[in-house]
């Protein structure tokens, strides 16, 4: 496995740790178990906004300095699109296109390009002397209102769990880490409702130097939306590849 994949997969079990210690959100609770299902049956999926084109480039400066400090770890590009997760499932495969039908409909009822959204900070996750970068995004009413919602719509054709036959992978690599399956299982209510943390991942360099980065004067910035999509995950927690786009109302 490369090294910048072992720190991702470790951040994701960071942030289902961190989620685990916060209050669950009531909307959450009441969400109930999904039910499961054979795992050659189900895809790992995750809903995002994909985020334009101001914070694409805040992000882009981000990932060129943290490259020059550190050129093993990644860029961004087809395999690590810049986005902000709504959240993360496991479903029936075979119910995609009701998953796809049942989020498009929040969507379509939902000014997603309308929303104002506050960059305010940096931050990482550790991992031993490296850090996972990312720009932290203001929670607002707004996003977490749409957050539930599509977690409600998405809700009745998730599963418990799956394998790594539910993820992108590789003849080379065929099988993800169990704490990523773990990760992907506890999102709601881990990492939703009372518990969500939007950012934008940016990319991976030595700690010390990513304590000096966010010691530094942080130039609050306001962006939107762009788009929306749903995802296939690959190893690590990535968006692997597009499995739909949706049409918004601008």
């Amino acid at each position: 496995m490369k090294l910048s994949g072992k720190v991702a997969l470790h951040a994701l079990l960071c942030a289902a740790m961190i989620g685990e210690v916060a209050t669950k959100s009531q909307t959450a609770k009441a969400q109930g178990e999904p039910t499961p299902a054979p795992p050659n049956d189900v895809t790992a999926i995750d809903i995002l906004l994909e985020p334009d084109a101001t914070m694409l480039q805040h992000a882009q400066v981000v990932n060129d300095r943290l490259r020059k400090v550190f050129p093993k770890g990644f860029a961004l590009d087809a395999t690590h699109r810049p986005h902000i997760s709504l959240v993360q499932r496991f479903v029936l495969t075979r119910n995609l296109d009701k998953v796809y039908a049942a989020v498009g409909k929040v969507f379509a009822s939902s000014n997603v390009t309308g929303l104002k959204l506050e960059a305010f900070k940096y931050y990482y996750i550790p991992d031993k002397s490296l850090g996972l970068s990312g720009i932290v995004i203001k929670p607002t009413p707004e996003l977490v209102k749409l957050e539930l919602q599509v977690i409600d719509a998405v809700t009745p054709y998730a599963v418990k769990t799956g394998t790594s036959a539910a993820f992108v992978t590789t003849p080379e690599d065929p099988n993800v880490l169990p704490e990523l399956i773990t990760y992907v299982s506890d999102f709601v209510p881990k990492s939703s409702g009372d518990n969500y943390h939007p950012h934008v991942t940016t990319g991976l360099a030595p700690r010390e130097y990513l304590d000096q980065m966010i010691a530094e004067p942080f130039q609050n910035f306001t962006f939107s939306p762009a788009g929306a999509a749903v995802y296939h995950l690959g190893d690590f927690g990535t968006a692997a590849k597009k499995l739909k786009q949706f049409d918004l109302k601008h």
